[in-house]
């Protein structure tokens, strides 16, 4: 991701909400998109440190109330006391539950990560200010358990969308959990920004190819309809995946449905998007700028190729998991470029 600078001259990031060396706090400003210094100048009053900018602020209601969060907020925005990305979400746990905040806290930084990569390059985000539908929203919950004895779950929540709506549960969250979630459903990795940027590409399917471009996704990802959805997860859950699916699909679960091959490519473009926005920051790629004026996919993939491979070697040398698992076939290649054009 873009690294910042702060008036001090010290290196910002993403998600700094202070800098080290001269200890000013900072935020995300909404107008010049840079991480800056916060100059307060009033009671939750102050102005981008960004010499070129200096928009007038007040921060994030998270940020000031739980450190959640370092975006700010036009004082133009006269009513409005979460910032764009915190308003999105719609249900929060119960912070009287031990662990919920944290929880909750890990789900929102990484949600804030994943929609700054989506606004950065330029995919629209539908909100009750525009006329885009649906409309994007987040629930973060937890399994309700029966009172008393009885600790079995009443209601189970599934991390999954639908009809814009984006809902995780809050037990992928606890890294314990969610690591051994990973090993039983063998997948090479399992994070909250991949649950984002999968559960995004259910929602980009609504927004952008359902209405306008069903045939060409349909030639390359298979017919939506046929068979339903339902009757493909249980088949799926019960066979596993199709054989040899490395050849034509990004993932394992990808041959589910055409709508999960669509929300895996879709993750898979965002995670190549994200690598490559910070290697070109670090002048790691040979070309710069091509992630975002998206000209150039091909080049994007040949670098992604490149990047990955010296980030896979890093990995390894720490015992880490490879950082990009994936080997991209020529159908997969196609199906990137897909998602690419929809930019």
């Amino acid at each position: 991701m873009n690294t910042f600078q702060c008036s001090c001259g010290n290196a910002l990031f993403l998600d700094s909400t202070q800098c080290v060396q001269c200890e000013k706090p900072t935020t995300l400003c909404p107008v010049c998109q840079e991480v800056t210094a916060w100059e307060a100048n009033g009671d939750n009053l102050g102005i981008c440190g960004n010499i070129q900018c200096q928009a007038q602020l007040k921060l994030c209601a998270n940020y000031r109330n739980f450190g959640v969060c370092n975006n700010s907020i036009s004082v133009d925005e006269v009513e409005e006391t979460l910032c764009s990305h915190c308003r999105l979400t719609t249900v929060i746990p119960d912070f009287d539950v031990e662990g919920n905040l944290e929880k909750w806290s890990r789900l929102e930084w990484a949600k804030h990560r994943v929609l700054y990569a989506i606004e950065k390059i330029g995919l629209p985000i539908g909100t009750p200010e525009n006329h885009w539908v649906p409309k994007l929203s987040f629930e973060f919950k937890a399994d309700r358990e029966k009172p008393g004895k009885d600790k079995k779950k009443a209601e189970p929540i599934a991390t999954g969308h639908a009809n814009g709506c984006i809902t995780i549960n809050l037990k992928e969250a606890d890294s314990v959990k969610r690591e051994i979630a990973r090993v039983e459903f063998g997948e090479p990795q399992r994070t909250l920004v991949g649950h984002f940027r999968h559960e995004l590409g259910h929602y980009y399917w609504d927004l952008l190819v359902n209405p306008t471009r069903l045939e060409k996704f349909r030639k390359l990802f298979g017919n939506e309809t046929s068979p339903p959805y339902a009757d493909a997860m249980d088949a799926y859950y019960e066979n596993g995946p199709l054989p040899n699916w490395q050849n034509s699909f990004i993932s394992a679960y990808a041959t589910m449905h055409p709508w999960e091959d669509f929300a895996e490519t879709f993750a898979a473009y965002l995670d190549m998007v994200a690598v490559l926005m910070t290697s070109e920051d670090f002048d790691l790629t040979t070309d710069a700028n091509n992630v975002i004026d998206g000209n150039d996919f091909d080049a994007m993939v040949n670098e992604y190729s490149r990047v990955g491979i010296l980030a896979n070697e890093l990995n390894r040398e720490m015992g880490l998991i490879d950082l990009v698992p994936e080997v991209y076939s020529r159908p997969v290649i196609e199906k990137l470029r897909f998602v690419h054009e929809l930019r």
